[in-house]
């Protein structure tokens, strides 16, 4: 147990002295030495705190300024910690005319060795992708939590089902099997909302995981064990808008501590007026402080306390939890000088850890823009690591649909790829097929589980870093009501006590799960020694007869990836592909396991891909 007592004592009541006057909760909670940035501040509040003066003695520990803001039940306490500083408990004391008035025992911990050093996720990981609420339901005891509005119905597709973090440590065995290296969950923060409250991106406690997932100490044993079995763990945040019944929304610190308007008006989602030189001044304001939706207020960034409190909460779990990533919800949609000085002040204290933005544009240069490094022309730079290829994910979407033609079929694979030069790191972009946000990719192919095989197959061996969305792997669907978000969102069958199937293990699975199970978990065994896949260059050929074809390589290893989009089977002359294939004279297709001794001409069937390892 990391720290758990520590961490409730800085969360109970702390004594009061005066009726007048409280202490509630002081933010972050606590904090750890060692730091390269060695200052901290604390938000601080409780009925009119604000009028009392402050006093800390602490070698080390220093109270650089106390802010008092127009509402006066908050303070914000900048410190400085030392760099000889001594792990510790620090008091904080409070008073009123010369009596003191109330005290906070704040911890300072000391980092763990290479906690700076910490390595996060890259193209030499598959992240899985799953929803904790309908994932698996591992402790039914804590489907109902005091304090927490919204109860589990599992008969609501849109509402609570249950799924929980001792479901997700249940199956990482499952996890493990299959081939996966690194977790991402969707929200796990409290999320104490009327309803809808499921998906988990209306935060109401930026410090407290929600009781009907678990505890912060759940969340460290599922981060321990994740290690345990060589799996990263990547948290979803979001920090451009928190839910509506957040604990500081009936009584905020500053009046401009979310952005207000006259009447509710929601974001016009056209995050392209960021990067555009011609957006109108009127459209610009109206997708920054815009809210995402009527429950979702939006966080203004340019406001310093809630910039350094959005910073501190990031690194605090990181520390906290031992995480090897981040996942940025709506990452434009956040004034970009905050998320630029976020990005940089996380690399700067972890330089090897990598972080994810959600930048949903539907063309490259639109999404390079805000990747670390871009030359943009205005000279922004984001200091976001890695982006989401969604200009990918559109034609993945498309291509295997349509009838070839010059800019139809799947030469859009080959137009996106081709145009990586915007990207200053295209093997720092995750790729995918579906995600929580869309229909599943089986809804968009008909149901055609070769197309599915042949997105698979793709989107693990090309540039980037591969996500997968639970379920893919036993062909979930989002099924005949597309109403909503909840059925992109269904159950994991088996994840509950009472479901009919247990589609976790074999037995449970049909013949058809089975195969695309078996088909993913070799690929993906496959791909975790494959150096050419993680670190190998990318050489591509112009699709030909609905052909496509390209190569993974470096000086020990070449891959050749066939993808053939046609209804019927192909042979194909490969004089084309001699300046790889003369260096080669047999090679191994690694998801049937055939050799084959004759590379001059390979036959490949219809709607189907195949992966070679050239020898």
């Amino acid at each position: 147990m990391r720290g758990l007592s520590l961490f409730l004592l800085v969360l109970i009541p702390f004594r009061i002295f005066s009726q007048q006057i409280t202490l509630d909760r002081v933010e972050p909670p606590y904090w750890w030495t060692g730091f390269k940035h060695n200052n901290l501040q604390l938000m601080v509040y409780g009925k009119n705190i604000g009028s009392t003066t402050v006093s800390l003695d602490y070698p080390g520990l220093v109270l650089r300024k106390v802010h008092k803001v127009e509402n006066p039940n908050y303070l914000f306490l900048d410190l400085t910690i030392n760099k000889a500083i001594r792990p510790g408990v620090a008091t904080i004391g409070f008073k009123l005319r010369d009596k003191v008035v109330g005290a906070c025992h704040y911890e300072l911990k000391e980092r763990k060795i290479n906690s700076a050093r910490r390595k996060g996720f890259s193209a030499k990981d598959v992240i899985y992708l799953l929803m904790p609420d309908r994932f698996a339901n591992g402790d039914t005891s804590n489907d109902v939590s005091a304090g927490m509005i919204e109860p589990v119905d599992r008969s609501n597709k849109d509402g609570r089902h249950g799924g929980d973090l001792k479901g997700i440590r249940d199956h990482l065995d499952y996890l493990r099997d299959l081939g996966i290296t690194a977790l991402w969950i969707n929200p796990l923060l409290e999320n104490n909302m009327t309803r809808y409250s499921y998906h988990g991106y209306s935060t109401t406690d930026y410090y407290r995981i929600d009781p009907r997932f678990g505890t912060n100490e759940d969340y460290v044993k599922l981060s321990d064990e994740l290690h345990q079995r060589g799996i990263k763990l990547i948290m979803d945040m979001i920090f451009n808008h928190c839910g509506s019944n957040h604990w500081w929304m009936n009584d905020l610190p500053t009046k401009d501590w979310v952005n207000q308007w006259p009447e509710f008006t929601r974001t016009n989602y056209r995050a392209g007026t960021y990067n555009d030189p011609y957006a109108s001044r009127a459209d610009s304001n109206k997708f920054l402080k815009g809210w995402f939706d009527i429950t979702m207020p939006d966080l203004n960034q340019t406001n310093p306390y809630v910039r350094n409190y959005l910073i501190q909460n990031s690194i605090w779990w990181v520390e906290f939890a031992g995480l090897d990533g981040i996942r940025q919800d709506t990452h434009p949609y956040a004034f970009k000088e905050m998320m630029s000085d976020w990005g940089k002040r996380m690399l700067e204290e972890y330089p090897d850890f990598n972080f994810v933005g959600e930048c949903w544009l539907n063309n490259p240069a639109s999404v390079a823009y805000w990747q670390k490094g871009s030359k943009n022309k205005d000279g922004y730079d984001s200091w976001l690591p890695s982006v989401f290829d969604f200009p990918l994910y559109d034609a993945l979407n498309k291509s295997f649909n349509e009838a070839e033609g010059w800019n139809t079929g799947i030469i859009r694979l080959f137009e996106v790829l081709a145009q990586d030069f915007s990207y200053p790191d295209p093997e720092n972009i995750v790729v995918f097929a579906d995600n929580h946000d869309v229909n599943r990719y089986l809804d968009s192919q008909g149901d055609d589980v070769r197309k599915l095989k042949m997105a698979m197959a793709y989107v693990l061996t090309i540039r980037g870093i591969p996500q997968i969305y639970y379920g893919t792997e036993i062909l979930m669907t989002t099924g005949a009501d597309k109403s909503g978000d909840g059925p992109k969102r269904k159950d994991f069958p088996g994840g509950w006590p009472g479901d009919l199937r247990d589609a976790f293990t074999e037995q449970g699975r049909t013949t058809a799960e089975t195969d695309m199970f078996n088909y993913l978990r070799k690929i993906l065994h496959w791909r975790n020694s494959a150096e050419a896949i993680h670190t190998g260059k990318f050489k591509h050929f112009i699709p030909e007869d609905g052909i496509y074809i390209y190569f993974r390589y470096n000086s020990q290893s070449t891959v050749m990836v066939i993808m053939n989009n046609n209804e019927e089977t192909k042979t194909i002359e490969t004089r084309r592909y001699k300046e790889f294939l003369d260096k080669h004279n047999s090679g191994i297709e690694i998801i049937s396991g055939s050799i084959l001794n004759d590379l001059s001409k390979l036959t490949i069937p219809g709607k189907s891909a195949e992966i070679i390892e050239l020898r």
